[in-house]
């Protein structure tokens, strides 16, 4: 997942070829945006879906999605737009090894030793300080 400013189709094709291979087929509503995203991959699919069978087209990003809003408003209870690809990063880390079971103390141990924080800005004296 990745914050982008808005749903313009150039900000969304730029978004695709910044972390999309060019070889990728892309499966997509007939959103207007996302003609230009056609041009950043080899093969698209566009469909028009009705709302209420779009989760059936792509059920993962429906799941993925709601499982998101549902963190974000019972965990955080308001999010500062500074932080949002932080909160995403943390989601998809979580959703992404949700099924980890007993492995994932130790997947989450190693994790935190190796992160290198992307918010310097905000840390004393612009630089992580362990100790």
């Amino acid at each position: 997942m990745k914050v982008i400013t808005d749903l313009k189709g150039e900000t969304l094709k730029s978004a695709v070829e910044c972390s999309v291979s060019p070889d990728t087929t892309a499966v997509m509503d007939n959103f207007a945006s996302h003609s230009t995203v056609e041009k950043a991959v080899s093969k698209s699919e566009r469909q028009t879906v009705c709302g209420c069978n779009a989760p059936k087209v792509l059920p993962w990003v429906h799941i993925a999605i709601s499982n998101a809003k549902s963190l974000f408003t019972d965990m955080y209870h308001g999010i500062k737009e500074e932080f949002l690809q932080e909160y995403l990063n943390e989601f998809c880390y979580k959703f992404n090894r949700k099924y980890f079971g007993d492995r994932m103390f130790d997947r989450l141990v190693i994790a935190a030793v190796s992160y290198k924080p992307t918010f310097e800005h905000k840390l004393y004296n612009g630089r992580a300080n362990c100790g």
